[in-house]
């Protein structure tokens, strides 16, 4: 296995461990709203600083800051935007990068990870939340700018000959479901979530006038019931969330809830067997102990064996960007010989 990094001096070890640097001014840029602020015509670090109640030099520090990174540009003492800063950091802009406040969610979270590393335990509790919708909108977000580039490639690599009702498992925006249906007017998609997330999807949804295609079921999927008769039970970026036990329980249920030949596809993070890599999915294990009770990354034979065990048969593993994805199939019903 290849490294991510090469570290052979203590200059390249504190390179590494000065991005943070980076990172963190961006970020408190991007909470504060700096780069929407800054506009076109440009403004003065103190005048920004009024604007978002801070302290003006803390403010024009900042700014400096990001000047030096290339995301602000300053000129005769005035501060402006960069066309790329104004393209993607500016809620003025279409392309606004709203995620990335999940990003500075992340931020809180880890940095628990030596107490949690300590106890064995979630430190998330502990950390001053920001309200439960903000907290969601910022999640969906993010993982929909992410999803959006993938979904077509994605399910291109699954067998949807027949499948015409899918089940997207922890949907979020729902941006799978949405290129399953554009397929074929036959096509539905139901998404199952939480209430308080089925509430963001169906704004997703609206906003590509699909709603009469589809049908949200809000709950918990490790207590409720799926619904039954859809053709493929689709689990993106779910898994990790889970415990060894409680997936073995989701995909049991994803059996129940398929019809005969429907096909379960399983895609996340999927580990070799000795766990050190993929690269991000070794530190998506990491962002899983500080973020949840008992999420982690698994390998294809732990997911493998899940399906095995549900009643799976034809199962595969297929490369899917920087993931993969474990698909399975539910036998077809035999047919009772009347002669």
């Amino acid at each position: 296995m290849k490294p991510a990094f090469k570290i052979t001096t203590p200059e390249q070890l504190r390179d590494v461990l000065f991005g943070f640097r980076v990172s963190r001014v961006i970020l408190t840029a991007f909470e504060l709203d700096l780069f929407t602020l800054l506009g076109s015509e440009g403004s003065c670090s103190a005048t920004v600083a009024r604007k978002i109640h801070a302290d003006a030099r803390a403010t024009d520090r900042v700014l400096n800051a990001l000047c030096a990174i290339g995301l602000v540009k300053k000129y005769k003492g005035m501060f402006f935007h960069t066309a790329f800063s104004a393209k993607y950091l500016s809620k003025k802009s279409p392309d606004y990068l709203y995620g990335l406040m999940h990003t500075a969610n992340m931020w809180d979270t880890w940095s628990t990870m030596t107490e949690m590393v300590r106890t064995g335990k979630s430190q998330r509790n502990r950390i001053p939340a920001r309200s439960e919708a903000e907290w969601s909108e910022a999640f969906i977000s993010a993982m929909h700018e992410r999803a959006a580039q993938q979904a077509k490639n994605v399910l291109d690599k699954i067998n949807l000959q027949g499948i015409r009702h899918f089940l997207d498992i922890g949907g979020g925006s729902g941006v799978y479901a949405m290129d399953f249906v554009k397929r074929s007017t036959d096509n539905m998609a139901t998404v199952f979530d939480l209430p308080g997330i089925i509430t963001i999807t169906k704004k997703y949804v609206k906003k590509e006038s699909l709603l009469k295609r589809f049908s949200f079921i809000g709950g918990d999927y490790n207590k409720d019931s799926l619904g039954a008769g859809y053709d493929l039970a689709f689990l993106s970026a779910i898994v990790h969330i889970n415990s060894l036990e409680q997936n073995q329980v989701l995909v049991n249920k994803c059996f129940g809830a398929l019809n005969p030949g429907g096909i379960i596809a399983i895609q996340d993070h999927v580990m070799d067997e000795d766990r050190t890599a993929p690269f991000s999915g070794a530190m998506f294990a990491m962002n899983m102990l500080v973020a949840t009770d008992c999420g982690d990354t698994y390998t294809a034979k732990e997911i493998k064996t899940w399906l095995r065990n549900a009643g799976f048969v034809d199962i595969k593993k297929t490369e899917t960007y920087n993931n993969a994805m474990i698909t399975g199939r539910k036998p077809a019903k035999k047919i009772r010989n009347t002669k």
